[in-house]
C-alpha cells in the first residue's frame, strides 16, 4: 500500500506500507543516491515473517516530492517524524542505510528517539563528514552529468558481483531522484556530521557494516560503535556498501535475530 504524507505546507513524502496489520515494525530510510526499493529483498520476505516493513523516499527521491531545498539533516529527521506521527508508529525499529543511517542517527538525537524500540545502522554514513574532495567531486559529477556520474558509482557500491539488470535496476533507482536533491544530500554530507548526536542514543542499537565498503569504511564502523553506548557491530565477511544486496540472506537473518 503506497500513499503520500504531508511533512511541511506543499512537501509530500512517498511511504511504501507492506502487511499494515503485521505484528512487528521495521521503518526502513534509504541511501543516497536511491530510494526505498533499494530494500526490495527485505520486503519481499520480512513479512512472511509477519513483519510491516514501511519504507519512505526522502524528499528529492523516488517518489516524493522533489522541493529544492530543504536538504539538512534536521529537516529531514523532521520529515521522518512527521511521518511517524501520521502513521502513529510506537514500539518500531527504525533502520537507515548509509545517509539514511545519518538521518536515522539525527532522528535519534533530535527527537529523543520518539517511538523507537530498537534502532539499525547499516553501513552509516558516521560519525565524521565526507572528505571534502571526495563529495565536492560527487557534487560536480551530479550537476555535470549524472546519469554518467551514477553509471559510474554503481560498482562502489558492491563487493559480489552485480548482474547488468541488476546494475541496471540500481542505476533507474538513481535516476528518479532530481539533480537539485542529489547534489543537496552530498553537500550535507561534505558539511554536517552526527558525532555529536551519538552519545544521545540509548535504544538498543544494531550496526551491520561490510568489511570491504569503498564508501564509508569498516573503521567508520568501528567508531560509531565505541560512541553509541549500547550497541553491537556485525561485519559482514563478503559485503561493500550494501549487504542488505550483497549478503542478502545473511541480512535478513541478523536483522530478525535482533527485532525479534
Amino acid at each position: 500500500m503506497g500513499y503520500f504524507v504531508t511533512v511541511e505546507p506543499g512537501v509530500k513524502i512517498f511511504v511504501e506500507d507492506l502487511n499494515p496489520n503485521g505484528n512487528k515494525t521495521i521503518l526502513f530510510i534509504h541511501g543516497w543516491p536511491l530510494n526505498h526499493k533499494q530494500y526490495e529483498y527485505q520486503f519481499t520476505f520480512l513479512p512472511t515473517l509477519g513483519y510491516r516493513c514501511i519504507g519512505i523516499d526522502w524528499r528529492g527521491f523516488g517518489n516524493s516530492d522533489k522541493p529544492f531545498s530543504g536538504y539538512n539533516f534536521d529537516r529531514l529527521a523532521d520529515d521522518v517524524r512527521a511521518v511517524i506521527d501520521a502513521l502513529q508508529l510506537k514500539n518500531f525499529t527504525l533502520a537507515g542505510h548509509s545517509t539514511g543511517g545519518t538521518i536515522s542517527i539525527r532522528y535519534m538525537a533530535r527527537h529523543q528517539g520518539y517511538g523507537v524500540s530498537k534502532l539499525v545502522l547499516i553501513d552509516a554514513a558516521s560519525p565524521g563528514s565526507v572528505p571534502k574532495e571526495a563529495a565536492n567531486k560527487f557534487i560536480a559529477d551530479t550537476l555535470q552529468d549524472r546519469p554518467k556520474m551514477l553509471r559510474d558509482s554503481t560498482g562502489l557500491f558492491f563487493f559480489q558481483y552485480l548482474s547488468p539488470p541488476s546494475a541496471d535496476w540500481f542505476f533507474q533507482l538513481g535516476l528518479e531522484a532530481a539533480t537539485w536533491s542529489t547534489a543537496a544530500i552530498m553537500v550535507a554530507l561534505r558539511d554536517e556530521n552526527v558525532y555529536q548526536d551519538l552519545g544521545k542514543i540509548v535504544a538498543p542499537t544494531l550496526i551491520i557494516h561490510g568489511i570491504h565498503d569503498k564508501i564509508v569504511p569498516f573503521i567508520n564502523a568501528q567508531e560509531t560503535n565505541k560512541l553509541i553506548r549500547n550497541s553491537q557491530l556485525v561485519p559482514f565477511q563478503y559485503s561493500g556498501h550494501c549487504p542488505f544486496l550483497d549478503e542478502r540472506e545473511r541480512f535478513n537473518h541478523v536483522l530478525v535475530q535482533f527485532t525479534g
